[in-house]
């Protein structure tokens, strides 16, 4: 989902600053929408905005978007990427199907950033500490597969996330059909600047698991 956000002391004429985000959670019955920020002391424009929000405040937003749901016909469920990814895994975890099997990798900074999260499958969570681009892929290198293809839903940061594709489509095989990878965002990149990027980066990853 898109959102908009006012600058205070822009001009009239200046666009909001749009960032995408993830809904936790619609209740349609009390018309709440919960979406989780990240806040990073003064820095950026939804951290700060979220930290200083109060009742009555307005927002403008787009969307929804994205086209994954867990399938629930997949011999298996794998979710992985970092503290960017938490809101979009929880709610996929609430729509596996019971009892079946779903591996979660998430990276973060350290302990007290991992959350609770729950689903009807068998859950199998890993949380990694640190930022190593590698991290990622190697977690996943480590896992004893189980038996048929998993559908893949991974996102996060750009490099990460290519490199734990590249392992995922070509050293274990997963079909492209199910493997959902975008990056999120990357560490040298401003938020625009990514979204400039981002489409030559998509192609760069498809060519390289093309054969």
């Amino acid at each position: 989902m898109k959102l908009q956000f006012p600058r205070a002391g822009a001009p009239a004429d200046e666009r909001p600053k749009v960032r995408t985000y993830t809904v936790r959670e619609w209740d349609a019955e009390r018309r709440l929408l919960t979406i989780d920020f990240v806040v990073h002391g003064d820095e950026g424009i939804a951290g700060p905005w979220a930290a200083a929000a109060a009742p009555g405040d307005t927002i403008d937003l787009r969307g929804p978007g994205g086209g994954y749901a867990p399938d629930p016909g997949a011999a298996w469920h794998l979710m992985a990427g970092d503290t960017s990814v938490i809101p979009a895994i929880s709610t996929s975890l609430a729509r596996i199907p019971a009892g079946a099997t779903v591996h979660v990798f998430l990276q973060v900074h350290g302990p007290e950033e991992e959350v609770e999260l729950a689903t009807p499958g068998d859950l199998h969570l890993h949380w990694l500490h640190g930022d190593a681009d590698e991290g990622l892929a190697e977690a996943i290198a480590a896992l004893d597969f189980p038996a048929g293809d998993p559908q893949v839903f991974l996102h996060g940061e750009a490099t990460s996330v290519r490199l734990a594709r590249r392992h995922l489509a070509i050293d274990r095989g997963v079909p492209a059909e199910s493997l959902a990878a975008s990056g999120y965002w990357k560490r040298t990149l401003t938020d625009e600047g990514w979204r400039e990027a981002k489409a030559d980066w998509n192609r760069q990853v498809e060519a390289e698991t093309a054969n």
